[in-house]
């Protein structure tokens, strides 16, 4: 599932539609999320619907539009698990991706899903700059606790109330997420961990 909701009011304009390596951050990461072959995805769209979701197309792509994306991230979280279970009612878990982290990779998303059945843990997430974050992998058993997520804070709040049943992997360039224009030139310049 990937996030692609939000305003980007700290960059002023929409960060999923940033020029990155020949196309937007966000069908970047569509792409990346597609060549990782684990399953659907799910896009959540909420401000600029229209023009952000534009060129968004492929076999196993599903676009949702989030009426409550003001709310912040918990609201496009609830969205996007909504729609999941609608379109594909039988899948065991979900990769809870965000359109500016550039250097997601397909690799990385397939590692987080060989984790989660090499160990058994219901949630499989990243670590870098010294905390959890995206991507994250949450089990079909955690669905419930997303659907009761609100405001802007993410799932961050279930892996600390799991936080026995976490499986961390390292991402140091999952650091790098792009807010600010000094983030995108950041991204732009090579710097993999800003």
């Amino acid at each position: 599932m990937l996030l692609a909701a939000g305003s980007s009011s700290r960059l002023g304009r929409p960060k999923q539609l940033l020029a990155y390596e020949g196309q937007s951050l966000l069908q970047h990461s569509l792409q990346v999320a597609l060549e990782a072959g684990t399953g659907p995805v799910v896009v959540v769209l909420g401000a600029k619907a229209d023009e952000v979701g534009a060129d968004l197309s492929g076999e196993g792509v599903h676009t949702v539009f989030n009426p409550e994306w003001q709310e912040g991230m918990a609201a496009s979280i609830r969205c996007g698990v909504r729609h999941l279970q609608q379109v594909a009612p039988s899948v065991e878990a979900l990769i809870l991706m965000v359109c500016d982290q550039p250097f997601v990779s397909p690799q990385i998303l397939q590692s987080l899903v060989k984790a989660h059945q090499d160990t058994g843990k219901p949630i499989v997430t990243c670590t870098y700059a010294g905390t959890f974050g995206p991507p994250t992998l949450f089990r079909k058993s955690l669905f419930p606790q997303l659907l009761q997520l609100t405001g802007d804070v993410g799932a961050r709040s279930i892996l600390k109330q799991y936080a026995n049943e976490v499986e961390a992997l390292p991402f140091p360039e999952g650091k790098l997420d792009i807010d600010t224009e000094n983030d995108y030139q950041q991204m732009l310049s090579g710097n993999r961990t800003a």
